[in-house]
């Protein structure tokens, strides 16, 4: 169960990372990413960002490519939440296989 304080710090570090994605994505025309979930440990210092990523086959690349510059992303998400937050949650970032999860099912129901 999350505290209240736990999930305002997941809701705005969503906002800031999909606005962060948003401005990175505008160079690669045909991929769109997305911060679907950030769920945050309870001493505040590790945040799980599940992306959801289009098109899909490229998401795997694209985790990785992420993960790779996740020191570049939390400096950016540091300059843009320094004033709310002291310390900088450490950065982990997954794929968000939901959609394609609720396509398949929709595909065996028909």
């Amino acid at each position: 169960m999350e505290t209240t304080r736990q999930n305002k710090i997941a809701r705005l570090l969503q906002k800031e990372l999909g606005d962060i994605f948003l401005l990175q994505t505008k160079a690669m025309p045909g991929i769109l990413i997305s911060v679907s979930v950030v769920r945050i440990s309870p001493d505040l210092s590790i945040a799980r960002v599940y992306l959801s990523i289009f098109p899909s086959e490229k998401s795997e690349e694209l985790v990785k490519n992420i993960n790779a510059n996740m020191r570049a992303i939390r400096y950016e998400l540091g300059k843009r939440v320094r004033h709310q937050l002291r310390i900088i949650p450490e950065l982990k970032f997954f794929v968000d296989d939901s959609l394609d999860y609720i396509d398949k099912i929709d595909s065996l129901l028909k």
